[in-house]
């Protein structure tokens, strides 16, 4: 594994090594001045990164080794209720003459610091928004559709116009390309921006993207709904843990090879009703409860009005669980989606909920205005736009299939894969959980290979992963563009990603 891990540091190291300056900044305080549409730019500041402290907390140590550059804050107001703020970093030197937006997570209304340096640190220009509201929490939605819009798409459109300008007013020329890169609710505004504003970006990443918002937050609420008055019910860490042995006893080596991870849940027809209790069994079991429970979370269901399947979360992600089922950070989206937009009603509770009925009218109230389930991506491909999503097969946020079911969705309405592969490529990661984490590789480069296939032609055929403990990687994996899966070829070590190759089932 030496060869392998010092290979793939030194591919992230020439990554994040600056860039020759392509086009000489102007001064920084000149932005001030800049007069754009519904915009008011309300800071122009050079700033040094060894002494900046973001709002909101401390930076990350990685700040502290960034280029200087150019900070501008503005207020964007596209609609009388509109109070949408942004910021654009500018290399004060090194500008790679590309720009890079990235997304949020949830409902939070913050900017996201750290993506931006990330960004940064690779010679980006780029630029985050609060999507139009501070703090975390959907409160903000009463009485307030215009912020709704903002929160749902319009945010991340408007900041992008507005930032393409600042960086062609700086630099004194138009970034050459321009990318959108988020992961979660920045995973959903990704894939809004590929169906909504197709000129946007000429390279998209949409990592775990919740673009079926409504439905994740009625499954959540569904299941919290249940073990929230029913403690008995509920599974807690042993019962976890046991559940998910027994998923990898039945299902790991369907695969070919025995590595403690599903490459492809959707072959596991495991059910937890074989580790019900028995009269003889008062431990190391399920109770019929419990058992209800499990089923319940992998159980797929179909809008009634709509009849999309809206699907469970996989098997294999029971690590992930919480003792009332999603996540937390789910469970919370849930609450407020149907407090604040569904219903309008804070009082509203999870034991008011009516699934069959509240799933029609939450999809009714949502107007595709957050969700993302357009399938035509006919626009975007034919502008000569590449998307890459990935998405972990044991996320216990998003279920994965909510990316598969998309996927297929895209390939039948726009007519095959023939039709698709060479703009939409979808990677899912095995063992991975909810934007990273999980027991499977999970550190990955899609930004290179973004590039790769946005600058140079080259598609991704395969992107290389890498699990680490304590620092130290024990494990590569190629992830292969769905349906495709990584495949043992019979010989060498399961740890190492060359002997695995990608083949279509």
């Amino acid at each position: 594994m030496r060869n392998l891990t010092g290979g793939l540091c030194a591919l992230v190291l020439s990554a994040l090594l600056p860039h020759p300056t392509l086009h000489a900044a102007g001064p920084c305080a000149d932005l001030r001045m800049l007069a754009l549409p519904n915009v008011t730019v309300t800071e122009a500041t050079q700033v040094d990164p060894a002494t900046f402290t973001p709002p909101g907390g401390e930076p990350p140590a990685s700040f502290r080794t960034l280029p200087p550059f150019c900070r501008v804050a503005a207020t964007l107001k596209p609609s009388s209720d509109s109070d949408i703020k942004i910021e654009v970093w500018l290399p004060a030197s090194g500008w790679n003459g590309k720009f890079q937006a990235v997304g949020n997570g949830a409902f939070n209304g913050t900017i996201g610091y750290g993506a931006m340096g990330t960004a940064l640190a690779r010679g980006y220009a780029t630029a985050s928004t609060d999507t139009g509201h501070v703090g975390g929490g959907a409160r903000w939605a009463l009485g307030h559709p215009e912020k709704v819009i903002d929160f749902g798409w319009r945010a991340v459109h408007e900041m992008t116009v507005a930032a393409k300008k600042i960086v062609a007013s700086h630099y004194s020329a138009a970034p050459r390309f321009a990318y959108f890169n988020g992961c979660s609710a920045g995973g959903r505004q990704a894939m809004k921006a590929a169906q909504r504003f197709p000129e946007d970006f000429n390279g998209i990443i949409a990592g775990a993207p919740g673009l079926d918002w409504t439905s994740r937050a009625a499954r959540a609420a569904q299941v919290e709904q249940v073990l929230e008055v029913n403690e008995s019910a509920r599974l807690l860490p042993p019962q976890k843990q046991l559940l998910h042995r027994a998923v990898l006893q039945a299902c790991d080596a369907l695969d070919g090879v025995k590595d403690g991870l599903l490459a492809d849940p959707g072959r596991c027809t495991f059910d937890p009703g074989v580790l019900q209790c028995t009269a003889s069994s008062a431990s190391g079991c399920l109770t019929p409860a419990q058992v209800d429970t499990a089923r319940l979370i992998y159980s797929d269901v179909r809008n009634p009005q709509s009849k999309r399947e809206i699907t469970g979360l996989a098997r294999g992600s029971e690590l992930g669980w919480t003792d009332l089922g999603w996540t937390e950070s789910a469970r919370a989206t849930g609450l407020d989606q149907f407090r604040f937009i569904v219903y309008g009603d804070p009082g509203w509770t999870i034991q008011k909920l009516n699934f069959e009925s509240d799933i029609v009218r939450a999809e009714a109230a949502d107007a595709n205005t957050i969700n993302a389930l357009d399938p035509n991506l006919k626009p975007f491909i034919d502008g000569g736009g590449k998307l890459i999503q990935y998405h972990g097969w044991s996320d216990p946020q998003i279920s994965p299939r909510n990316s598969t079911q998309y996927y297929s969705r895209v390939l039948d309405t726009l007519g095959g894969a023939g039709k698709v592969d060479n703009a939409y490529r979808l990677f899912m990661a095995p063992g991975m959980g909810h934007c990273g984490g999980g027991e499977g590789p999970n550190t990955f480069d899609m930004v290179a290979a973004l590039e790769a296939w946005v600058e140079r032609g080259q598609a991704p055929n395969q992107i290389l992963a890498s699990h680490a403990a304590n620092g130290v990687v024990d494990r590569t994996r190629p992830l292969c563009p769905y349906p495709q899966t990584a495949v043992y070829k019979g010989s060498g070590s399961i740890d190492e990603a060359a002997n695995f190759e990608c083949r279509t089932p």
